[in-house]
C-alpha cells in the first residue's frame, strides 16, 4: 500500500478522508487510489526525479495526484487555475514537467498551452471530471485500468510553488521539501505533518475553502493530512456553505483570508445564527493584513480562535499571534516561530535596534532554504547569506521580540490576499501600440483590500480614452489571469520618473491613499 496513506486506511479505514462538491472518499479507498494512480503513471513512463503539473480546482483528484506524487518521489506543480494559456505554457516548460493533470472547469486554456511550443515537453495530458479529448486523456479511465498492488521503491516527492515576481515571469520556489536528499522516504512526510499539526493546526477534520494551488491553502490541508486530518473542501468559496461544512463534518480547523472573514461576518443574520460551529477550534488566517474591525468582530462571533500568521512561499510560516496576543498588541503580526530568526538591517547592512525599521531578513534555525528554479541570480539577490533570506518587507521588532511590519514588499498589490505584481501586468501593456507608458499600482477597495489601477499614457494617434480603455481591457483579458487585469484605467500626459528612469509610484499612490500608509 501506499506508504502515506495504508496506516490511516489499517487503523480507521472507514473514516472519511476527502470531501469535495462531486463526493467522497474513506481512507481505505484513497489508499487504493493512490495505489492505482502511481501504478498508472509508472507504466505512462513517469519516474522518480521527473515533474508533474496540476491545474485543477479544489477537488479529490488533485489530492490523489498530490500524493502518489510525494510517494514516488516525484515533483508536484500546483499552478493558478487563473491563468491562460501563455502563462501556463511558461510554467510548463520552465518547470520540465513531462506530465499534467487538467480540471473539467479549465480545458480550453490548457489545451492553448499544450499548443505551445514550451510545453512540448508534456508526454502525458489527463483530465478529471470530463471524457478524453484528442489532446486530453480521461484520467479516471486512466485510473481505473491499473493495478491496486502496492508499489515497489517508493521515495519521497514534494511541492514547487511558482511566485510571480517583479521582473513579470513566475519563478518556481524550490524549498527544501522539493529537494531533499535521494534516497529520502516518503515516511519523513508523516514527520513533516506531524511538526506542523502540533505548531499550526489540530487533529480532526480540515476545511478547505481556498484555492489549493496556493502555498498556503496546500500546507493547511496537505500537511494535517500526514497527521491524519480529513478535508473537506469547496471549489469556489461560499460563506454560508463553509458554516455548513463545518457543521455537517464537525470539522475543527480552517485557514482563511480576510475577505472571507469579511464576507462571513456580512452573512444575513439569521444564516449567522444558525451556525452552531462547536467543533470549531483553530482559525487561522493570513497572506494579507485584516482590517482590524473584521477580525475583532470574527472573534466576538467565533470566540478567541483566531490565530494569524505571517510568512511566505519562500519562507514558510515566520511568526503567528493568537487572539489572546492580538488583543494586547493588535498590528503586530507576532513572535517568530522557535525555529525562525529575524534579522532587522538598515540601509548600510546593520542590525537595527528594537522598534527600528528595516529590511527583515529570515534564517531557518533548521537549516531550511529554498532557490528559484533555474533563476540563481533571483536567488543571490533573495539572500543576504546562505541560509538567510528576505521577502523584500520592510519592519521591525519590538522590545518583547514581536514582529511589526511598517511597509509592503515594493510595489506589490495584495486583493483578496492574492498576491499581484504589477511589473508583469505593465510587461503586457507596455506591448500593446496604443501604449506609450503605462504604470500599475494598486488602490483602495472595501472588499478585496486592494484593486489593481493602470496610468496610461497613448502615442499621439490614440483615439479617445474609452475607446482605448476598452481596447486595452480586452488585450489584458486575452494574455492575464482575470484577477491581474486593470479593474480601472487613468490617463496621463507624463509619468512621474526619477533621473534614472524609474516611475515614482509613491506619488502615483498617494492621491488615492491619502493619509494611509502607502
Amino acid at each position: 500500500m501506499a506508504v502515506l496513506t495504508s496506516g490511516f486506511a489499517e487503523e480507521r479505514g472507514d473514516e472519511i478522508a476527502l470531501v469535495d462538491d462531486d463526493g467522497q472518499l474513506t481512507w481505505s479507498e484513497l489508499d487504493q487510489r493512490v495505489n492505482q494512480v502511481i501504478n498508472a503513471l509508472r507504466g505512462s513512463g513517469v519516474v522518480a526525479g521527473d515533474t508533474v503539473s496540476v491545474i485543477s480546482g479544489n477537488r479529490i483528484e488533485w489530492f490523489e495526484l498530490a500524493l502518489a506524487c510525494a510517494n514516488m518521489g516525484v515533483t508536484i506543480v500546483p499552478i493558478n487555475w487563473h491563468l491562460v494559456g501563455p502563462e501556463i505554457a511558461y510554467i510548463l516548460g520552465d518547470s520540465g514537467s513531462t506530465a499534467l493533470l487538467v480540471g473539467h472547469r479549465f480545458v480550453d486554456e490548457v489545451t492553448k498551452a499544450l499548443a505551445d511550443e514550451r510545453a512540448a515537453g508534456v508526454d502525458l495530458a489527463l483530465v478529471a471530471g470530463a471524457d478524453s479529448t484528442d489532446r486530453l486523456q480521461s484520467y479516471a479511465d486512466f485510473v481505473a485500468a491499473a493495478s491496486t498492488a502496492e508499489p515497489a521503491d517508493q521515495s519521497f516527492g514534494g511541492p514547487m510553488f511558482y511566485t510571480s515576481g517583479t521582473t513579470g515571469n513566475p519563478k518556481g520556489v524550490r524549498s527544501s521539501l522539493s529537494a531533499m536528499p535521494a534516497g529520502t522516504t516518503p515516511e519523513m512526510w508523516h514527520l513533516i505533518g506531524a511538526g506542523f499539526a502540533a505548531m499550526m493546526t489540530v487533529p480532526g477534520i480540515t476545511v478547505l475553502c481556498g484555492p489549493v494551488y496556493h502555498s498556503a491553502q496546500w500546507a493547511f490541508s496537505f500537511l494535517p493530512m500526514m497527521a491524519g486530518s480529513a478535508t473537506v473542501m469547496q471549489h469556489k468559496y461560499d460563506s454560508a456553505g463553509v458554516l455548513a461544512l463545518i457543521d455537517e463534518h464537525q470539522a475543527t480547523n480552517i485557514h482563511l483570508v480576510p475577505t472571507q472573514m469579511k464576507r462571513l461576518i456580512d452573512l444575513p443574520d439569521e444564516v449567522k445564527a444558525a451556525y452552531d460551529g462547536s467543533s470549531m477550534e483553530l482559525v487561522l488566517h493570513g497572506a494579507a493584513p485584516c482590517p482590524p474591525a473584521v477580525k475583532q468582530a470574527l472573534i466576538d462571533w467565533w470566540g478567541p480562535k483566531v490565530t494569524e500568521y505571517y510568512g511566505s512561499t519562500e519562507g514558510s510560516v515566520i511568526t503567528l499571534i493568537d487572539a489572546e496576543q492580538w488583543q494586547r498588541k493588535g498590528g503586530s503580526v507576532g513572535p517568530p516561530l522557535e525555529q525562525m530568526e529575524i534579522m532587522v538591517i538598515d540601509d548600510a547592512g546593520q542590525p537595527c535596534a528594537p522598534n527600528r525599521a528595516g529590511t527583515l531578513y529570515f534564517r531557518n534555525k533548521l537549516g531550511m532554504d529554498f532557490e528559484y528554479h533555474n533563476a540563481p541570480e533571483k536567488t543571490a539577490e533573495a539572500h543576504k547569506e546562505p541560509g538567510v533570506f528576505t521577502t523584500g518587507d520592510i519592519g521591525y521588532l519590538d522590545d518583547d521580540g514581536y514582529l511589526w511590519l511598517s511597509d509592503r514588499k515594493i510595489d506589490m498589490i495584495i486583493s483578496g490576499g492574492v498576491n499581484i505584481y504589477p511589473a508583469e501586468i505593465e510587461g503586457v501593456l507596455g506591448g500593446h501600440p496604443l501604449v506609450a507608458d503605462v504604470a500599475v499600482i494598486g488602490v483602495p477597495d472595501e472588499e478585496f483590500g486592494e484593486q489593481v489601477k493602470a496610468i496610461v499614457v497613448t502615442g499621439d494617434a490614440a483615439p479617445a480614452n474609452d475607446e482605448v480603455q476598452a481596447t486595452l481591457g480586452a488585450f489584458c483579458r486575452d494574455n492575464l489571469a482575470g484577477y491581474k487585469c486593470p479593474r480601472s484605467y487613468d490617463f496621463v500626459d507624463e509619468l512621474p520618473r526619477t533621473g534614472t528612469g524609474k516611475v515614482q509610484k509613491r506619488k502615483l499612490r498617494e492621491p488615492y491613499w491619502d493619509d494611509r500608509q502607502i
